[in-house]
This record gives structure tokens, sequence and C-alpha cells, in this order.
């Protein structure tokens, strides 16, 4: 009685190198992450052969529920945050999502950026509808993508620094926290000090400033932490606000290019 054909054992060799082989052309395109949704529904991989593939020493490490990193696969730059972003809509790869699956915001898109020194303990995005999260470390924020100032960067939709400033501001996070953000994302050219204005303008009422005052605002946030460059920054933000009140709307001025920090 024949044990162990050699035939059997070159079949088993042939579907290992298989399913490798999909799992890691997805993850490649993922910063070497793959969804437990995608390893089933675009690489075929069984669910008895993924739970193998992730057991310790296995060719995927859990990250997150649901999520693995490609063993051997360099180690991206804030995988937590990926890992999170990827949980939104597992099923959907990176490279054919749009806003609508999440965009990082808030707190963990100035922490993507680099600016500001506020702690990015939770996970933060926004989207279209209102959601939940059963992570306690997620927070999701309902706001549209249309009306979002956003890019992408690393890979990711993030929302513009000037985006940022009034979500946190709306957050009642502190004012000389939000004002570095402003400070850092100027000096950086992350973004520019008409965008700054007029993504501020809806908060300067409950500040106690000129209703719709975009530039009082940012004038505000500046004189907080003594920028040296404020002169230079209020002179570009009112040319800027003042340009696009008096012109019709160019729906591509001031428009940031996909680009990486």
């Amino acid at each position: 009685m024949l044990q162990n054909p050699p035939k059997m054992g070159y079949i088993a060799v042939v579907v290992r190198e298989l399913n490798q082989k999909r799992l890691s052309e997805i993850a490649e395109d993922q910063w070497g992450l793959i969804t437990r949704r995608q390893a089933a529904d675009f690489a075929e991989v069984p669910q008895t052969t993924l739970d193998r593939l992730s057991a310790p020493g296995g060719l995927l490490e859990r990250v997150a529920h649901g999520v693995y990193r490609l063993a051997g696969a360099p180690v991206p730059d804030h995988l937590d945050l990926r890992a999170a972003w990827l949980q939104l809509a597992p099923a959907v790869p990176a490279w054919e999502r749009t806003p609508i699956e999440g965009i990082v915001s808030h707190r963990s898109a100035a922490a993507l950026y680099g600016v500001g020194d506020l702690p990015a303990d939770r996970h933060e995005f926004t989207l279209p509808r209102r959601r939940q999260s059963r992570r306690p470390d997620v927070r999701l924020h309902k706001g549209s993508p249309a009306e979002l100032g956003w890019i992408n960067l690393r890979g990711l939709p993030v929302t513009r620094p000037s985006q940022i400033a009034s979500d946190l501001l709306r957050d009642n996070e502190e004012p000389e926290a939000v004002a570095r953000i402003v400070t850092e994302a100027l000096h950086h050219v992350y973004d520019y000090p008409g965008k700054f204005a007029r993504a501020l303008a809806p908060h300067a009422a409950r500040l106690g400033l000129r209703r719709g005052d975009g530039v009082a605002v940012l004038r505000w946030l500046l004189d907080l932490v003594g920028d040296p460059d404020t002169a230079e920054w209020m002179q570009l933000a009112r040319t800027d606000v003042a340009r696009s009140q008096s012109a019709e709307v160019d729906p591509t001025y001031g428009r940031l290019r996909s680009f990486k920090v």
C-alpha cells in the first residue's frame, strides 16, 4: 500500500505556492497588508488555509482583527492606522477605494502629516454616513467627501491641514494645539493661508469675531503661538480671500497635488 504518494505531495506544494503568490500580489499594493475578506474573495484562500498561514511562524502575521501583514514585508509607517483604514471596507482593495470608504481626519490626519503635537491615541476617519466602530481606539465622524478638503497622502485619503484645523476647532480641541498645526503646515507648505482662512471662517462668530471672518480666526491662532511669519501669512490670506470673493470660483484654484511628506 502506498503512503503519501509523490503526486499528492507535489499538488500540495503547488497549491501552497499559488496561495502565497496570490496573497503576495494583493499585499504588494497595500503596504504588505491584506484583509481576511480579500484573501477569500480575491486570492480564493480557504479559511482553514488562512488560519494555517497566520499561525505562529506562518506566512501571515495578524496586525488587527481580520487584517494581516505578509511576513518579511517592510513594516509600513503608521501600520495601525493603515490596518484600521482597511477594516472600514475589508472587501475593497486599497487601489479601488474612494473617499466614500473613509478619509483619515482630525488627529490622525495631523499625525500623518507630522504636524502639531496632539497625541493620535485614536484612529479617526470621516465617512459620508454615520457609523460606529466596535474598536474603542477608532472614532468615526460624519462628513461629505465632496465638501471636505482632502488629498492622497502616502497612499491614504487624508484631509488637508486647513480642514484638520477646522475639524479640531469644531471638536473643541485646545486652540494653541490647533495653532501649532496651522503654523507647521504653513512652514512646510502643506497648505496655504487662504485655504486656512476659508476653512476657519465658520468658527469666527463662536470665537467672538465677526461672523464669517476666517482671516481674523487665522490671525488669532497665529498670535497664540507668536509665529514670526504672521505678517506674511496674513497678507497672503487677505489677498487670497479678496481674490476669491471678487472673482468667479475656479474649481482648480489652490488644489494640491498628491505628494509625499
